[in-house]
């Protein structure tokens, strides 16, 4: 088992020579996670890995890839993606242009849901998607669209609970175990690089996803995400975090109202 010098060993490494700052994230989850890399890639030793890191700078994408979360689906929480659709949709068509960004996107599933709904409330023409995770291999997916065919039916699924009324199919091209998506969806998505620790704000958005990311961060560096949330967001925008997160003890809460108790939409009042 990793000893809590050992980590601070590491997170001092990837942050003194390649930038990546893990300092303010829960140190449990991430401490799993060393646990787990260490497994995956047969360490005999916390100093084997060490070393490496250190010396194969080709390895870093493979640890930044094992310490960031990258669990996600197309429509998760069909009732958030209703509300979505019937509640925030409408407000945001009032806007001559439309700026949405998905911090922490991780393979882009959410970013292609929210292009649906743009597309179905015949919005997408007059919107740009921002997609952004600080794992750069996981955002190329984004660029191609291509997501397994044999989760298909699930997203299907999610998307006629989340109030569509299509064929969902005809969304995407089916090749062998392969679905690539269309590309009028994937040309309003700009895809970049972004770390939430460290990055500026760089946009004015009228709504902005962050979901399921916080819950590996500690309060200090939370609080510093949903400021910088804050500063990005115009007033009378939407946020939108995950299940298990809130902004109820937060620097910003004052400033927000939640939609509705039960999913996590805030509307930023002030």
């Amino acid at each position: 088992m990793l000893k809590e010098e050992e980590l601070d060993l590491l997170i001092s490494e990837l942050s003194d020579q390649y930038g990546y700052d893990f300092t303010n994230y829960a140190r449990a989850s991430l401490k799993r996670r060393v646990n787990r890399l260490l497994l995956i890639d047969r360490f005999p030793s916390f100093a084997e890995l060490i070393y490496r890191v250190k010396t194969d700078p080709a390895y870093l994408t493979h640890v930044v890839q094992e310490l960031t979360v990258n669990v996600t689906e197309m429509f998760r929480d069909p009732a958030l993606w209703k509300m979505i659709r019937e509640q925030v949709l409408p407000v945001l068509a009032t806007h001559p242009f439309i700026r949405v960004w998905h911090a922490g996107c991780s393979t882009g599933e959410e970013v292609y849901s929210m292009a649906i709904l743009l597309e179905e409330a015949n919005l997408l023409h007059k919107s740009l998607l921002y997609a952004t995770d600080l794992n750069p291999s996981v955002i190329e997916n984004i660029k191609k669209g291509i997501f397994p065919i044999s989760q298909m039916k699930e997203y299907s699924e999610n998307y006629i609970a989340s109030g569509g009324k299509k064929d969902f199919s005809q969304y995407y091209m089916a090749k062998y175990e392969w679905a690539k998506f269309d590309e009028r969806l994937k040309s309003k998505m700009i895809v970049a690089t972004h770390n939430l620790v460290s990055d500026r704000s760089f946009n004015e958005f009228q709504l902005i996803f962050c979901r399921n990311v916080l819950i590996y961060f500690d309060k200090t560096l939370q609080d510093n995400v949903l400021n910088l949330f804050d500063d990005s967001l115009e007033k009378l925008g939407y946020l939108v975090l995950g299940a298990k997160e809130n902004i109820r003890f937060s620097p910003i809460a004052k400033k927000y109202l939640q939609l509705q108790n039960r999913e996590k939409i805030w509307r930023k009042m002030q």
